[in-house]
């Protein structure tokens, strides 16, 4: 049977782009990325879809870092026997050792995913309230101080955008040419594991 991928809206793109390669049978079931903004809905929303699917796939893997639940969705996945991608951060999954390495280097670090650059305005200035209340943007990011793009694709029309967004912020902007890394070796991983024993 197929597997069932619960995947945050931020790596949508990127694991349909996965699946697609490797030639998996398995469907994208995509959970909002604006739940980045109320972390707090991810644990449940991820436990509502995965009730509503486990019966149907053969197994179901979550493609989520914690996201700020702060282990909810972990608790949350332990108590079903779900499997999910290791990390905190879909910056993880691009970057690896690197992510924390940069951090401990200038915590002031605002990172850029492909998904971010393209739905910049949307996810950050809208989002934010920055295109009603631009005097929040000085609020937001005082204690910023570079941009690091990691880019899965190599599109320049890409690059542009993330070189606008970090101009937006008035920081510097830092390119670092991730590929899928991490993500695409712990879907490899969990893909080719045995199919989960589904409940009775």
């Amino acid at each position: 049977m197929k597997t069932a991928l619960i995947t945050c809206g931020a790596l949508g793109r990127e694991v349909l782009e996965l699946v697609r390669q490797h030639g998996w049978d398995a469907d994208v079931i995509g959970i909002t990325a604006r739940h980045h903004l109320f972390p707090e809905r991810i644990a449940p929303d991820v436990e509502a879809r995965l009730l509503q699917l486990r019966r149907l796939y053969g197994q179901v893997i979550v493609v989520f870092g914690d996201c700020g639940s702060y282990g909810a969705l972990d608790r949350v996945l332990q108590k079903h026997n779900i499997p999910r991608l290791m990390g905190d951060h879909c910056y993880e999954f691009y970057s690896g050792e690197r992510f924390q390495q940069w951090l401990d280097e200038e915590p002031g670090t605002f990172f850029l995913t492909d998904f971010l650059v393209r739905t910049f305005d949307r996810t950050i200035v809208k989002n934010m309230g920055l295109d009603r209340h631009p005097d929040l943007k000085q609020d937001y990011f005082r204690h910023y101080r570079r941009v690091i793009y990691l880019a899965q694709s190599p599109e320049t029309h890409l690059i542009e955008k993330a070189q606008a967004a970090a101009d937006y912020l008035g920081l510097p902007l830092q390119i670092e040419h991730s590929g899928y890394h991490r993500l695409e070796a712990q879907l490899v991983e969990l893909m080719a594991a045995p199919e989960q024993v589904r409940s009775a």
